[in-house]
């Protein structure tokens, strides 16, 4: 009689797990009442920028009362933002602010999504967690070159490169004179940000500009802006730009540029009086006329001017 007690026993624990396996087997096999699940990553609740909120959106295959909350990494409910309210079937999105039930902040940390199906009597934690980040990032101004620039599309010394170094992922920004001019377009933690001194030759005047770097996190937290120092920008400028000479002689203006010829022409009224080609210098012999006259000089589409007056021979 022990016998046949011990061979129903064993029967019936083999029948339950026959059961359990085809019904685990079922449920795998069935969809999941959710679907579609969007859950953003990161966020910082205490910054002003779109990333102060985390979504959260998924797909109800079927109309259901629905409880959404968020749990903490040792799996406590920390805060819920449905609570068993009916929603049809269909996409839908949510809003976490970053906070409790009781209206405070919650720690830096990760956090989950749960969704619990009162009809459906399903529980569902989402695998996709949330990481609350309130600490802004830090940036080091690694290099700035060259200090000198002239964007003329010549080929040289065009444009500034800033090269800057985060301690994680981030979004650089290029400050020039306290504006946003350069945004980077992928967020890593080291980089280049290139400036070209406005959208073309001569957007910006020649004159010294002073450059920070400003960062941004994947939640959104912005670092302090890191001082890159200054660079100056330049196109063609004649030095000095008033000369007085006797007829006949020696004059000497240099040529700040980079480009490698500047093409030049003395005027007097609409009549060319000499003309040449310089690279660092032009040299020519004054008028042997006396009176007012204009050194103008072309490079890389830019142009300077200086005057020439020849004085009266004596």
């Amino acid at each position: 009689m022990r016998r046949n007690a011990t061979l129903i026993l064993v029967l019936a624990l083999l029948a339950g797990s026959v059961v359990a396996f085809v019904v685990a087997e079922r449920l795998k096999l069935e969809k999941s009442p959710v679907a579609g699940t969007k859950v953003d990553k990161a966020f910082s609740p205490v910054c002003k920028c779109p990333q102060r909120r985390a979504r959260i959106e998924f797909r109800l295959r079927h109309a259901d009362r629905l409880t959404l909350s968020l749990l903490d990494a040792e799996g406590h409910q920390i805060a819920t933002l449905v609570g068993g309210e009916r929603y049809p079937r269909g996409r839908h999105t949510f809003f976490w602010n970053g906070r409790d039930d009781d209206g405070r902040l919650v720690a830096e940390g990760r956090y989950h999504p749960k969704v619990e199906l009162g009809h459906a009597d399903r529980t569902i934690v989402l695998p996709n967690p949330i990481r609350v980040d309130v600490t802004p990032p830090k940036v080091v101004v690694v290099s700035v070159r060259p200090r000198t620039f002239s964007p003329d599309g010549d080929g040289r010394q065009d444009l500034v490169r800033v090269r800057y170094r985060a301690n994680e992922r981030v979004q650089a920004g290029l400050f020039v004179r306290g504006r946003l001019r350069v945004l980077s377009r992928r967020k890593r933690p080291a980089g280049q940000l290139e400036w070209l001194g406005g959208r073309g030759a001569g957007t910006l005047p020649a004159g010294t500009y002073r450059l920070a770097v400003q960062v941004k996190d994947l939640a959104g937290n912005r670092s302090r802006r890191a001082s890159a120092g200054t660079v100056t920008l330049r196109y063609l400028t004649l030095v000095p730009r008033r000369v007085t000479a006797a007829p006949g002689e020696r004059v000497r203006i240099h040529v700040d540029a980079d480009a490698r010829r500047v093409v030049w022409a003395v005027r007097r009224g609409s009549s060319v009086v000499t003309r040449g080609t310089a690279q660092r210098a032009i040299v020519f012999a004054a008028p042997d006329k006396a009176g007012r006259y204009v050194l103008t000089a072309y490079a890389a589409g830019n142009r300077a001017r200086a005057v020439v007056i020849v004085r009266k021979g004596q």
